[in-house]
């Protein structure tokens, strides 16, 4: 394939020839079986038309990723959701309409015309409106719905900038539409809303206290297996396999519960976990996803990413995967980084940190 297009479209001019024209590119290219990326509100993904097994295909061959890990399909609104979903439960249409447009997919009953691609051979399909007017821009005026995983290689962080996407897949993909920065930095919540109580498959930037606002009681997927290295048939879910998110650099976390997020702890025990991996010898080169409050502990560090205010959950999210692929550039071999607190928009962030930190399987 050809060096991939870079396309500008903010957000801030959709109605401008020039958006008109690049609005019409992405289409005529999915239209044709293509693969575009796009940004979405929480970063971005890698799209091709949901209903064509081939061109969803291209996008597992672009990513490298498995066929046994199912991709979510994006939807504009007011599209006819008949060929996609065979059924929509009272619960799944309440989070719906309190949800959508916005970063909740829901797992529904696939309809007849969706691969099986799409899905992994799975029953279900991950189905969502994105709220990102780039988005939906694209997804309305393409008239299809679109199935877009994040846009990186597979078990990569994901990308959040138009830069971030070229870095894994530039040459591998057609075109990449540049809307800036995404909004929330981590991936949408998974929910399966046919089950009581409904399952969360994986959290995200629709946090579990708003889904019970909604949803009344809320049950975290629990995985099974996946770790202890069976190869899978089909994950449930989009975003549920054993080790994800990860950079080149090995993860080191950092616990703060215990320390009720008490600064002076947290910091301490920052500061103590650089000074172990420095005396590994040569070769270390420590990495640290810092905190404002906390780059004095850890300036033995040999690379820092200002990470945000260690109590802004949601400036943690939208910065997380841009500083672990900038230590990345760093040459970093191991990156410390603090775990947020367990509410919020902070399960998201545990929830990719720690599967960041799992070591890839190895068979004898």
């Amino acid at each position: 394939m050809a060096e991939t297009e870079r396309l500008p479209l903010s957000e801030f001019d959709l109605q401008n020839k020039k958006a008109g024209a690049t609005i019409e590119r992405v289409t005529a290219i999915w239209r044709r079986g293509g693969t575009v990326a796009f940004p979405t509100e929480t970063v971005y993904g890698l799209g091709a038309n949901a209903f064509d097994a081939k061109a969803v295909e291209a996008i597992f061959a672009a990513k490298q990723r498995p066929a046994w890990d199912p991709v979510i399909v994006h939807v504009s609104d007011g599209l006819p959701l008949g060929r996609l979903v065979a059924e929509v439960s009272d619960t799944a249409r309440a989070l719906m309409e309190a949800f959508w447009p916005g970063p909740l997919t829901l797992l529904l009953p696939r309809g007849p015309d969706v691969p099986d691609v799409v899905t992994a051979g799975r029953p279900l399909v991950g189905v969502r409106v994105p709220a990102h007017p780039v988005a939906r821009v694209l997804i309305s005026a393409a008239g299809m719905p679109i199935a877009a995983p994040s846009a990186n290689s597979f078990g990569r962080p994901s990308p959040t900038t138009a830069a971030h996407v070229l870095e894994d897949l530039d040459g591998r993909i057609d075109a990449v539409v540049d809307g800036g920065p995404t909004w929330h930095g981590v991936e949408s919540t998974v929910v399966d809303a046919s089950q009581s109580p409904i399952i969360v498959y994986r959290p995200g930037a629709v946090t579990l206290e708003a889904l019970r606002g909604v949803a009344g009681e809320v049950k975290l997927y629990e995985a099974t297996g996946l770790e202890a290295g069976e190869e899978p048939s089909g994950l449930p879910s989009p975003g549920v396999g054993s080790r994800h998110y990860a950079p080149r650099a090995r993860m080191i976390l950092v616990e703060t519960q215990a320390a009720g997020d008490e600064e002076a702890v947290v910091g301490f025990r920052l500061f103590h976990a650089v000074a172990r991996i420095k005396r590994e010898g040569n070769g270390v080169r420590v990495g640290v996803m810092a905190p404002e409050e906390f780059k004095s502990d850890v300036r033995a560090a040999d690379a820092i990413f200002g990470w945000g205010r260690w109590g802004d959950l949601e400036s943690l999210a939208q910065r997380l995967f841009a500083g672990l692929r900038w230590l990345d550039t760093q040459e970093a071999t191991h990156i410390v980084c603090p775990l947020p607190a367990q509410r919020g928009i902070g399960r998201a962030l545990r929830d990719r940190l720690e599967k960041a930190a799992r070591l890839p399987l190895v068979k004898s």
